[in-house]
């Protein structure tokens, strides 16, 4: 692995500045999850602006409020020069009653013909998205950030395949992956931890967090793999319901650690009702629970084949996370396919083809017979290089 020579700049950087370099109209609001260098981009767009900028943060151990929010918001007017200003509030969702302080100071400035530019930043993809429509509704537009992608490691830190596999991508722990213990103990300590504890304990009632902590280890350890919710709940030895842990399941994605793929059915209410596949939406959050190498996870072929197919799942599921596609996998009998990805009406199956053992034939055919699908992909194997498939963008992967 290399060092980058200059600061990298995400291609979203270049989105966030030209909607800054507009005449005032929305609230930016960039969202992801923690770790993926939501505020890094932020600053690195702010900091070519030619008007005077505020930063603040709402990411303290006690909750901020409206009264603070107020604060800033006036330090920003203060500052602003005939071009106006911009203010940045990072971890907005953390400051209590945030969304209705926003929208009364947002609508004083409008009322004001004030040139003042907001941006809001927010590691709850979940929470803040339930802010923004509860009260911000047609004064904001949302930048998504997503994991970072293969080809974004790759041009960033020189990562190889094999290390993006294992080591997913948290640009925040390349540097650590020559010293394995220390990338494991900043994984489990100041991201899934963190995340766990003030992403979503903190900032939503749950009853059960000791479940939801064990939802999410048993996510990691069978990613790729189609779990029913009662099989879970024997899996987990706790007392809960089903609906529980669907809802578990929807903040840890939530929170951008694991999702829960539904089955395609053509019918979006048998979708809903499926036992979900687990995906973890960054294989670094199971390479660092598995208590193995690179070189151990490398030997053992089933575990790294079900590594493969996760990190084939990861650029999938964070594609639809961003709103590209929606994914889901399909399973009838003993015919499975490992991914379906819906962009408008097209559909793509998707195969991979890991090198593990496999008791059941491929489904292609069979779901192309069902829904005739118009493209058919196999990943690995004879088919596309996993290199490739993770280099390519998937909307290019999905058109027709």
């Amino acid at each position: 692995m290399s060092s980058p020579g200059k600061p990298f700049r995400r291609p979203q950087a270049t989105e966030l500045a030209r909607r800054l370099a507009e005449p005032r109209r929305f609230i930016q609001v960039v969202a992801g999850a923690r770790q993926v260098g939501k505020t890094t981009l932020v600053q690195q767009v702010t900091e070519a602006a030619k008007v005077p900028v505020r930063y603040a943060s709402a990411d303290e151990p006690t909750l901020r409020g409206a009264e603070w929010i107020a604060q800033q918001w006036e330090a920003a007017r203060l500052s602003a020069d005939s071009g106006g200003a911009i203010l940045v509030l990072d971890e907005v969702q953390k400051a209590a009653n945030w969304s209705e302080a926003v929208k009364r100071l947002w609508d004083e400035d409008t009322r004001a013909r004030s040139a003042l530019k907001v941006v809001l930043l927010g590691s709850a993809p979940l929470l803040v998205q339930r802010g923004l429509t509860e009260s911000l509704a047609g004064r904001f537009e949302v930048l998504h950030l997503p994991h970072w992608s293969f080809a974004e490691m790759r041009a960033a830190f020189g990562f190889s395949l094999e290390e993006y596999v294992y080591f997913g991508g948290y640009p925040g722990a390349a540097s650590l992956v020559h010293e394995p213990d220390r990338w494991r103990r900043y994984i489990l300590d100041a991201l899934i931890e963190t995340t766990i504890a003030r992403d979503v304990l903190l900032l939503t009632r749950v009853d059960k967090p000791a479940l939801l902590r064990r939802l999410f280890e048993l996510g990691c350890r069978y990613s790729g793999q189609v779990l029913s919710y009662t099989k879970m709940l024997g899996q987990l030895h706790e007392a809960g319901n089903t609906t529980t842990l669907a809802h578990y399941l929807e903040l840890l994605a939530g929170a951008g650690l694991l999702a829960g793929l539904a089955k395609y059915s053509g019918r979006a209410v048998r979708q809903r009702g499926s036992s979900p596949k687990l995906q973890v939406l960054n294989t670094a959050l199971m390479s660092a629970q598995s208590g193995l190498s690179l070189e151990e996870a490398r030997a053992d072929r089933e575990y790294w084949g079900h590594l493969v197919e996760s990190a084939v799942g990861t650029h999938l599921a964070n594609a639809a996370a961003v709103g590209e596609c929606e994914l889901f996998y399909w399973r009838e009998g003993n015919q499975e396919v490992d991914f379906v990805v819906r962009v408008g009406r097209t559909l793509t199956a998707i195969e991979v083809k890991s090198g593990r053992s496999r008791d059941t034939p491929p489904g292609l055919t069979a779901f192309a017979e069902a829904f005739k699908p118009a493209r058919k992909l196999l990943v690995g194997g004879d088919g596309i290089p996993v290199e490739a498939f993770l280099l390519a963008p998937v909307a290019r992967l999905a058109a027709r």
